[in-house]
């Protein structure tokens, strides 16, 4: 699926009276199956942006195209049907803690089974080989009939992380994956979600605190500054100073960021 943006600005979904923008007039396009990571400092927009592209929030102004379809001009039964072949993964998995593992993962294709295959799907999972088979890329395969509220911080991430893959979407949008893992764990999970995007020919957005991740592992990075769009340049072109810009108006970030770029030589 295909996205254009065209002028986007929005507030934040929890926005005070009076807040600014946390995105203005923001433009790109991303084609159908390409994948792009999105990066800038805490509160430049980046989750505002992905809630806007998931159709979850309506902008104050500018349009939003998803495979050719505007989200707010068509009728609400179209706008569900148009979800149905969108995944947004927040960055806290909206994970029941008493639901079993594959429980969860089977619930990413509630949107095809029905109501009563959905109630049945409670008591006997339906896709519990998929399930099975999409844990072992995580390296999770023992956590199938477990409970979400008996794994690790980690663990419930990479879970989170499987319920993209499960689903049968053809845009994913994921925010900050990769905040409850590791760098060996990270790189992982990065590399498992873009090779199954490029298997499926699915087009994915991820949005990315590690620098030096998104501009190892994907081909394009967007970078996200006071809500507007500082730079949108393949991952070649971006230099430490470009990086440095991005994130010059904050301190403890700028740290991380030359932390993680003497570590990525």
């Amino acid at each position: 699926m295909d996205v254009h943006l065209e002028n986007i600005t929005a507030y934040h979904p929890a926005r005070e009276q009076d807040e600014v923008f946390a995105l203005k007039n923001v433009s790109f396009q991303v084609k159908t199956g390409e994948h792009v990571a999105i990066i800038g400092p805490s509160g430049s927009g980046k989750t505002t942006l992905l809630q806007i592209v998931a159709a979850a929030m309506k902008p104050q102004s500018g349009v939003l195209s998803l495979g050719g379809i505007n989200p707010w001009s068509i009728s609400g039964g179209a706008l569900r049907q148009l979800r149905q072949h969108l995944f947004y993964a927040p960055q806290i998995p909206p994970l029941p803690p008493r639901q079993r593992v594959v429980t969860s993962l089977s619930a990413s294709r509630l949107g095809e089974m029905g109501l009563s295959k959905s109630i049945l799907n409670l008591i006997y999972p339906q896709y519990s080989q998929d399930a099975l088979n999409t844990l072992s890329l995580f390296d999770l395969n023992e956590k199938l009939w477990s409970r979400v509220d008996r794994l690790s911080g980690g663990e419930r991430q990479r879970v989170g992380l499987a319920k993209i893959l499960m689903s049968r979407a053809d845009l994913w949008l994921v925010d900050e994956p990769l905040s409850a893992l590791d760098p060996k764990r990270s790189r992982q999970a990065i590399q498992v979600l873009i090779a199954e995007a490029k298997k499926r020919g699915v087009t994915l957005i991820v949005t990315l605190h590690q620098v030096d991740v998104a501009t190892k592992e994907f081909a394009r990075v967007i970078g996200l500054q006071a809500g507007e769009l500082a730079f949108d340049l393949p991952s070649a072109d971006i230099t430490k100073n470009i990086l440095q810009d991005l994130y010059a108006q904050n301190e403890h970030e700028i740290t991380q960021l030359e932390t993680q770029l003497f570590h990525a030589e």
